[in-house]
């Protein structure tokens, strides 16, 4: 996940990185800092954002040569 998924992820789900930082368990500094690209978190405290973010129903789109990105996960009558 690169700093500017995690801001459009925010953005698509109306998270602010208050309520990031309590869904995941990562300080709200550090999460305010990846974004801004001043620093590059652990793995792990990434992995942690993204199970957050995809658990408030982003999905996450890897490099596939259009660029990576974020949408909303496809919401079926089925759950």
């Amino acid at each position: 996940m690169t700093p500017s998924q995690c801001r459009a992820a925010r953005a698509l789900v109306a998270l602010s990185q208050d309520r990031l930082a309590e869904a995941s368990g990562v300080a709200k500094r550090t999460i305010a800092s990846f974004e801004k690209e001043d620093r590059q978190p652990y793995e792990r405290t990434i992995a942690a954002l993204r199970s957050a973010l995809e658990a408030a129903g982003v999905e996450f789109i890897a490099e596939n040569g259009g660029g990576a990105g974020v949408r909303l996960k496809k919401v079926t009558k089925d759950g």
